[in-house]
């Protein structure tokens, strides 16, 4: 198997694509190799197969949907096995709305079913990010890559 991540993103103001490009860039500082894909260029859910490491992003939609277009990816999601890959989720939240990144918490949640194993909690900006939060989001790329390429050398 590779040590690659892949990375899978929806954004719709920009937020959370925001957090991806500064995962990106932590994941690239650590040494990893990296593929990203905004969700409606992803071609199945069977791509998460073929890498060591996983990143799902989304914005929450509404009371605490995921966006609409991870929906039927997220369903499909039920079809892979991830067991022995290393995840994180992440996206930009909005406190204004009662269930605070429910869709971070949803990808999470996902993502322990199929036999991923999470780095930490899925990571939660508040709306667009701020000096503080990229070094939050490169420090998150670090340790997924940092898992990947360590849990490699051990295997």
């Amino acid at each position: 198997m590779t040590n690659k991540i892949i990375m899978i993103y929806a954004s719709m103001s920009g937020n959370t694509e925001e957090m991806a490009t500064a995962i990106e860039t932590g994941v690239k500082e650590f040494g990893a190799e990296i593929d990203v894909m905004d969700i409606n260029d992803c071609p199945d859910v069977q791509v998460l197969e073929g890498y060591a490491g996983i990143l799902l992003g989304a914005y929450t939609w509404g009371d605490g949907e995921l966006p609409y277009e991870f929906e039927e990816f997220y369903d499909d999601m039920d079809t892979v096995d991830l067991t022995s890959k290393v995840a994180a989720s992440f996206g930009s939240c909005d406190s204004f709305y009662p269930k605070y990144g429910a869709a971070v918490d949803l990808l999470d949640e996902k993502l322990q079913e199929r036999g991923a194993r999470l780095i930490q909690a899925g990571l939660k900006v508040e709306l667009t990010p701020e000096d503080e939060d990229v070094v939050a989001c490169k420090e998150f790329g670090r340790a997924l890559a940092s898992e990947v390429l360590f849990s490699k050398q051990e295997g």
